[in-house]
């Protein structure tokens, strides 16, 4: 792999930053008002409540220690505070233990997507207001709200399954997307009083959620039986049913299920995983590029064709077992991000211990950048770079889009996954306990 050098940046700046910010937040405020039936009045500001001022952030969930840490979105990425996700963690291990089932669940997940630990935290996002942060705990089977200000629980959904997973929140802010793993159902709540607003029901373990065409859709992917230690292919067959579950977002009603079974056939890669991991749309919803169980590298879906159109390869670190039962959860490669005009993606080498941007039109790779079991992939809050979870040195690195090189690297807690951008009041600091 290439050694990558972390270069000085100089100012001058992406002219996107502050209005990409302000946009984001306008957006946020316009869907809130909305939500709430609020109109502003056109004069007397006397009278009106000036909606409370908004930071842009970013959430690092640390899975294992249950904790959130607050880093700046862009820039140095430096630390702003963190965020106790578990602070119901003696109540909610005393329902556990007295529940024969729960226990049972609780204990596999330790023993197996956990790789011996609890997951206290999956993924999370805040509500429109910024006043609290929402998370998946799988470990606790549910999905909680934490208050910013008393960091208390606002609310609780527990999960059919005992175990929540993968998180995605619409367009307008509003709504959140869960996965309950084991009940094959994704529910959608309404992100501010937990309240359920639907569900649909998906194949063997729904994963990644996302909502497209501007909130009209959300597309779940199951990944199957990861935890299982049958992963030779000629066992492929016990990993379960995996596919794509495509709803409309206003009716929880299938308009689409893909089997990428019979696509990647069709494009004469019988020998891969239909197990669709991370995904990532192109600005257009026309393109999904996706990473798939024990690959290292990802596709291109054409979604007005139906068809798979391109595959990228991407290299193997010689350090890395081919032994398929070393790769975590099935995954050789979890996490990618693209940035905002759709030129260049960012690919999590997982198990390869590299993260890389890829140019979109060609699929050529820049320099692998080394980093340790990779995670996870989002984009910054200017746009300008990948920020990526480095699970295994429990940090999170950003790396500039347009070079392919680190730039900068701070230390979170422990097993960073999800980075997702969040808002939160702008004088803001952190909750006692």
């Amino acid at each position: 792999m290439h050694a990558a050098s972390t270069p000085a940046r100089t100012a001058p700046a992406r002219t996107g930053h502050d209005s990409l910010g302000r946009r984001r937040l306008r957006n946020i405020a316009a869907a809130a008002a909305l939500a709430a039936g609020v109109i502003a009045p056109a004069v007397s500001t006397n009278t009106a409540h000036a909606a409370p001022a908004l930071r842009e952030v970013m959430f690092v969930g640390n899975n294992w220690d249950g904790t959130a840490d607050v880093i700046n979105p862009s820039g140095d990425f430096a630390e702003i505070g963190r965020i106790n996700v578990v602070p119901d963690k003696v109540e909610r291990l005393a329902a556990i233990y007295t529940n024969p089932i729960n226990l049972a669940v609780y204990l596999g997940i330790r023993a197996t997507a956990g790789e011996g630990h609890d997951q206290l935290v999956d993924d999370l996002y805040s509500t429109p207001d910024g006043s609290a942060l929402v998370a998946s705990r799988p470990s606790f089977g549910d999905v909680v709200s934490i208050s910013l200000t008393t960091g208390k629980v606002n609310w609780r959904f527990p999960v059919a399954g005992y175990r929540s997973d993968h998180m995605a929140v619409s367009p307008d802010g509003t709504k959140v997307a869960v996965s309950a793993s084991l009940s094959k159902t994704v529910y959608v709540l309404d992100i501010n009083t937990g309240r359920q607003l639907g569900s649909f029901s998906t194949g063997d373990k729904p994963h990644e959620n996302i909502w497209t065409d501007g909130g009209a859709y959300i597309w779940n992917m199951s990944i199957g039986n990861v935890e299982t230690a049958f992963d030779d292919p000629s066992m492929d067959w016990t990993k379960g049913d995996r596919h794509i579950t495509v709803v409309d977002a206003s009716t929880y009603k299938v308009v689409k299920t893909i089997d990428m079974r019979s696509r990647l056939d069709a494009f004469g890669r019988k020998d891969l995983s239909n197990a669709v991991r991370p995904a990532v749309f192109s600005p257009d919803f026309s393109k999904l590029y996706f990473q798939v169980s024990y690959f290292n590298g990802f596709l291109e879906y054409d979604v007005a064709t139906d068809k798979i159109t391109r595959i990228k390869t991407l290299p193997e670190n010689p350090a890395t077992s081919d032994d398929r039962t070393t790769f975590v959860n099935d995954s050789r490669h979890h996490g990618m991000s693209m940035n905002p005009d759709g030129s260049k993606l960012c690919i999590a080498g997982t198990m390869d211990d590299y993260a890389t941007i890829v140019d979109r039109a060609s699929l050529q790779e820049g320099p692998l950048v080394p980093a340790s079991k990779p995670y996870w992939a989002t984009v910054s809050g200017d746009g300008r770079d990948c920020v990526i979870s480095e699970s295994g040195a429990d940090k999170v690195t950003a790396i500039d889009f347009a070079t392919g090189q680190k730039v900068a690297s701070v230390p979170v807690g422990d097993h960073p996954q999800r980075v997702r951008i969040a808002h939160i009041p702008a004088d803001w600091t952190s909750p006692a306990g």
